[in-house]
């Protein structure tokens, strides 16, 4: 039987990665740096690359699966089409006036982003739904036609509807969507109740906007690169990894591009809960740490933690509340301003500070040697003698530690510390600006962080995450085998999968279970189509019911899960008792006497988990030690000689002692002098931290 193979491509910020990974249990990884002008371009080259290793033909390529940040930069760059909004009469302001929360009380010249659709391309639609869903007033399609054909004129590109109470009863959307869709078939439209139908009129008018703004950027990127992996010979199945850590197909991309909004930090978390089922250790903290940002996930009882909005192109990039709101499901991490390109800088204060700003990919950080002329934590942990120059990326990309130097030395004299005092204290403050929005990530959600170990990975990840844990209190770092192209594999473990919502806010007690019961009809009948429709037999699609639930009067919700068996009142007991249960776990306190009230009623469609064959090591004995090198570990007396490790010559039972360096291909992991390591049997390094 002949070998098939898969492969993972994820295109970061900095760095593009991927992994090969054979039926028969080979694994081959590969990374370059990301082209920030047309990302595509770079992917196909490392994808040739990385095939030209094996001599493989792309036709022996079952499947590829793609993360991309494309979404989310078009959004923050504003590269998206020209889009305009159809809305209902009395409503045309809904995206000036968002939210009426202040994120911060302080600020007196606050600012938020400015919507994707200008006031001046929004049209008012003299249509009415109630609220029960009860059509009060048809929409005039002659007064839609003429106002279409004036935004097309104006240049416009692509359309959003979205009516009030749309989501109710999807009828005047619907009639106004085909409507357009006939008269003007090269207009793009996206309809929000296709798109996000749930209740609150901003969240859904903008996620339905946002929607149309990226979707002739998706589908002309989608058309390149499927086109190019045809030309090539590719005849597999290509998909893309949604932001809630499932894959897709292409069609449903260029449908629903807003559901990959963050396409790529997904896998990190996906590939974490994989191990850690492995392992069995279903509790873990995934820390992700590349060139441009690192990311915080928690996974409990083998599941990343999902959420079911998020944020995109903050004005304030680390304040909640200065984004454009994104109602879709998205696995739920913290992003931290730290990578291996963030600026060190000094204040105004006088303070030494890392980031949030990054030397990315083009220019990089001074040591790449593409005329980056900023400190950056790479540059850091090149002084700091945790870098080899010479066997960066394999040696594929030499360092320049001049460069380094010069970049610090400007840094250095301003603050009035050596060099080397410098690149330790951008070291330690980037370790403590990670280790601090972890923690707060970890309590926001009512657990401890001295009970989670770390599993890290990306380029930077190894480097750092010792520091990490101990300034957390964790008792444990594990770095699996392939920690510098984390996210790609885990893109190889994603089912294919999609979730589906619909409001029906209902008290609990007034519920009628009939409605309930066709809704959840309705959108398993959707979601077993989507699935089907990527290859995924009947048979083998497993159904999971969620529901938002809040007290009555509250503006939070919680995610509870529903049994799929028979809906009735005879499960309102055991819905209030997981709400109870759940709400107790996180505030410590239920509200005896208060109403419940469901709002969102929430459904994933799942196919069969994909599967990596992560083989056993080697137990055979012989020496991995490649030699020693100067390093600084202040705890250890400054600048010392520290023994430097080959990953890959490192066999199942291998004990050692910090301080230690361990390199491979694509990342290197640091061992503080106080920390011990083994490698286990899947050859993953677990390193025992001393916390202070």
């Amino acid at each position: 039987m002949s070998i098939t193979y898969r492969v993972g491509m994820d295109i970061g910020g900095t760095f593009t990665d991927y992994v090969l990974a054979g039926s028969d249990g080979c694994l081959r990884l590969h990374k370059r740096l990301t082209t920030p002008h047309n990302p595509a371009d770079g992917a196909l080259w490392g994808l040739n690359e990385l095939l030209q290793q094996d001599n493989l033909a792309l036709n022996r390529i079952t499947h590829i699966v793609h993360g991309t940040t494309l979404v989310a930069n078009a959004i923050i760059e504003r590269r998206g089409a020209k889009t305009a909004l159809l809305t209902t009469r009395g409503f045309r302001d809904t995206l000036e006036m968002g939210f009426e929360q202040r994120y911060d009380i302080y600020d007196l010249f606050l600012r938020f982003p400015e919507p994707v659709v200008p006031r001046e391309l929004t049209f008012e639609v003299d249509e009415r739904m109630s609220r029960d869903g009860l059509p009060l007033r048809e929409p005039n399609l002659n007064e839609i036609d003429e106002k279409v054909r004036d935004f097309i004129w104006e240049g416009v590109e692509a359309l959003a509807v979205s009516f009030l109470h749309a989501y109710r009863n999807p009828l005047h959307e619907q009639q106004v969507a085909e409507h357009i869709r006939t008269k003007f078939p090269d207009l793009v439209v996206s309809v929000s109740h296709e798109v996000v139908p749930e209740i609150r009129e901003y969240e859904r008018t903008n996620t339905t906007v946002c929607n149309a703004y990226v979707q002739p950027l998706m589908a002309n990127y989608l058309d390149e690169f499927t086109r190019e992996l045809e030309q090539k010979g590719f005849k597999g199945n290509f998909l893309l990894i949604h932001s809630s850590g499932g894959s897709a197909t292409a069609d449903t991309a260029r449908r629903l591009p807003i559901r990959f909004l963050e396409s790529g930090p997904a896998g990190g978390a996906l590939l974490t809960s994989f191990i850690g089922k492995t392992l069995q250790q279903p509790d873990l903290l995934s820390f992700d740490m590349g060139g441009t940002t690192a990311k915080a996930c928690l996974i409990k009882n083998g599941k990343p933690d999902t959420a079911p909005i998020i944020e995109a192109a903050r004005v304030h990039r680390f304040k909640p509340g200065s984004g454009l709101p994104i109602k879709t499901p998205v696995v739920d991490m913290i992003e931290i301003g730290a990578g291996g390109g963030s600026i060190a800088h000094k204040d105004s204060l006088g303070l030494l500070k890392v980031g949030p700003h990054s030397a990315g990919a083009d220019p990089g950080p001074a040591c790449y040697g593409l005329g980056g002329q900023d400190p950056t934590v790479t540059d850091a942990c090149l002084l700091l003698g945790y870098f080899d120059p010479t066997y960066f990326l394999g040696g594929s990309m030499p360092l320049d530690v001049t460069a380094s130097e010069r970049a610090f030395y400007n840094l250095a004299q301003d603050l009035e510390l050596g060099t080397q005092e410098t690149a330790w204290g951008v070291y330690r403050i980037v370790c403590e600006n990670m280790a601090q929005a972890a923690r707060v990530h970890i309590i926001e959600k009512g657990q401890d962080p001295r009970r989670f170990a770390l599993m890290a990975f990306g380029g930077a990840g190894p480097a750092h995450a010792a520091q990490v844990a101990r300034i957390l209190g964790a008792p444990e770092v594990i770095v699996p085998r392939v920690s510098g192209v984390a996210s790609a594999l885990g893109f190889l473990v994603a089912p294919i999968s999609f979730e589906f919502s619909h409001s029906y806010p209902k008290e609990v007690k007034s519920l009628d279970w009939t409605k309930v019961r066709i809704l959840y009809e309705g959108l398993e009948q959707h979601a077993r189509d989507v699935l089907r429709q990527a290859g995924v037999p009947a048979d083998a699609i497993q159904i999971e019911r969620r529901v938002d639930m809040r007290f009555i009067g509250q503006s939070h919700e919680l995610d509870i899960p529903i049994s799929t068996g028979e809906l009735s009142a005879d499960v309102v007991n055991d819905l209030v008792k997981r709400f109870t249960d759940a709400y107790t776990q996180l505030f410590h306190a239920a509200l005896p006497g208060y109403e419940l009230m469901v709002l969102n009623w929430r459904l994933r469609a799942t196919g069969p988990k994909a599967h990596v064959a992560l083989d056993t090591v080697s137990e055979e004995s012989g020496s991995a030690k490649k030699g020693a090198r100067l390093a600084y570990f202040p705890e250890a007396g400054g600048r010392i000689k520290v023994p430097v490790y080959d990953r890959y010559a490192l066999t199942s039972g291998v004990m050692l002692s910090g301080p230690a360096i361990i390199e491979e291909r694509e990342s290197t992991t640091v061992v503080g002098p106080q920390d011990h390591l083994t490698v286990d049997e899947l050859g993953n390094l677990r390193i025992k931290v001393v916390t202070t």
